[in-house]
């Protein structure tokens, strides 16, 4: 029997999480009611209290409505609740969750399924669905439903609305599919944009020949991200950072941005690496108006990458930013890590015959990196584009050759 859990305020979704609870158990699965309330009761019973979810937090429910405030609240009963489904999950005691909520109920189960791993069912009923949902869903396999009316009483639409989240999430759970499963040599985490795509199809092919799975990620911020959260749950085993646009984004905070942490993670956990600073001699920026340049980048050599995405070609002074936060990104990797320098372009925009093809920029980059890059990482420099056949080969086989040495 399936569990899934629900997730709800019970002082004010009472009568919905219930509703939800016997369309799961209908179905013939178990689901158990975790109750996110602060003030007021329900006659609906919760497997897991409003005290215990607190407590779990570190709080004290007693003292909170001394004085009450969701605000003040809202930290204990999202770190309870993470805790307490953590637990279960790790347990082996739930298979699935389900969140339902307003724009309140939506920002405090948000961080609750984050923290739960990839590959686990995760379904967020919220009326704010229709929008923004990048800070509700983040990096991770959230699926969210709009509610369309607000969760606020059952009737004929409310009814179906409810009882179709609650048979996704315990949808979800009847799959046999295991992330952490694959019978693989290994499994390789990839970046990507469009301009490298031809390269990355290659890339895909021949390791898949010589029996690694690959998980290619689209470099646009989240993409990297969340390559590197999966480098930490072990999903991934080795990585072929094939675009660093999310590092020139970053730069100028434009489209393709990337945090902090990016490009460091790999590093940091000793992780095979071979790296390609492909789609970083130029950046994406979201216009307003279509083909309109904005002020300040006229004078560049510039592409559109569609109506309402300028990109620019960065002149030598701006590589030289890009190559130095790139260097210091790297300064954590101490072993296994190969840089590759294409010397005739780092995507298809600066190969020969792309818009930005510019041969005296890519050799002021190269110079740039060599000064940045550190002397813990070997450099290496190949005389083609980043998508040529050779140049991918050889990033292929060299992370493969560091990933099968014989281990000291």
């Amino acid at each position: 029997m399936k569990v899934v859990a629900i997730l709800a305020t019970l002082d004010t979704k009472a009568a919905e999480a219930n509703f939800m609870r016997s369309e799961i158990e209908s179905l013939g699965g178990q689901a158990l009611l975790i109750d996110l309330g602060l003030v007021g009761s329900s006659d609906i019973k919760a497997d897991v209290t409003k005290e215990e979810v607190v407590s779990a937090g570190g709080g004290n429910l007693a003292e909170l409505l001394e004085k009450p405030s969701r605000d003040q609240a809202t930290p204990f009963i999202t770190a309870g609740a993470t805790k307490i489904l953590q637990d279960l999950h790790q347990a082996g005691k739930v298979d699935a969750v389900v969140s339902l909520g307003g724009t309140q109920g939506t920002s405090m189960c948000a961080p609750i399924l984050q923290a739960m791993p990839y590959g686990f069912p995760k379904v967020m009923l919220s009326t704010a669905a229709s929008g923004d949902t990048a800070p509700f869903v983040g990096i991770k396999d959230i699926t969210m439903m709009f509610a369309v009316s607000d969760i606020l009483g059952l009737n004929v639409f409310s009814r179906k609305i409810l009882s179709n989240a609650a048979a996704a999430a315990w949808g979800m759970a009847q799959s046999k599919q295991c992330i952490t499963e694959s019978t693989a040599k290994g499994v390789i985490g990839m970046s990507n944009l469009g301009v490298l795509t031809k390269g990355a199809m290659h890339a895909i092919e021949l390791f898949e020949k010589a029996g690694y799975e690959v998980i290619t990620f689209h470099a646009i911020g989240a993409g990297g991200a969340a390559m590197e959260q999966m480098m930490k749950e072990g999903i991934i085993t080795a990585v072929f950072d094939y675009a660093l646009g999310e590092i020139a984004d970053g730069v100028w905070d434009v489209l393709r941005a990337a945090g902090p942490e990016r490009l460091t993670v790999a590093g940091k956990l000793g992780l095979p690496q071979v790296i390609c600073p492909g789609g970083s001699e130029h950046l994406g920026i979201l216009t307003h108006e279509p083909h309109k340049i904005p002020a300040g980048w006229e004078d560049h050599l510039i592409t559109w990458h569609a109506p309402v995405v300028f990109v620019p070609r960065l002149n030598a002074e701006e590589q030289d930013r890009v190559a130095k936060v790139i260097g210091e990104r790297l300064s954590h990797s101490t072993k296994d890590t190969v840089f590759l320098m294409p010397l005739k372009g780092v995507s298809s925009y600066s190969a020969e015959g792309g818009e930005l093809y510019k041969p005296e920029l890519d050799a002021a980059y190269w110079e740039s990196l060599q000064k940045y890059l550190p002397d813990t990482i070997t450099v290496e420099a190949l005389n083609c584009t980043a998508q040529d056949p050779e140049f991918v080969e050889h990033a292929v086989s060299t992370l493969i050759n560091m990933i099968e040495k014989p281990q000291n």
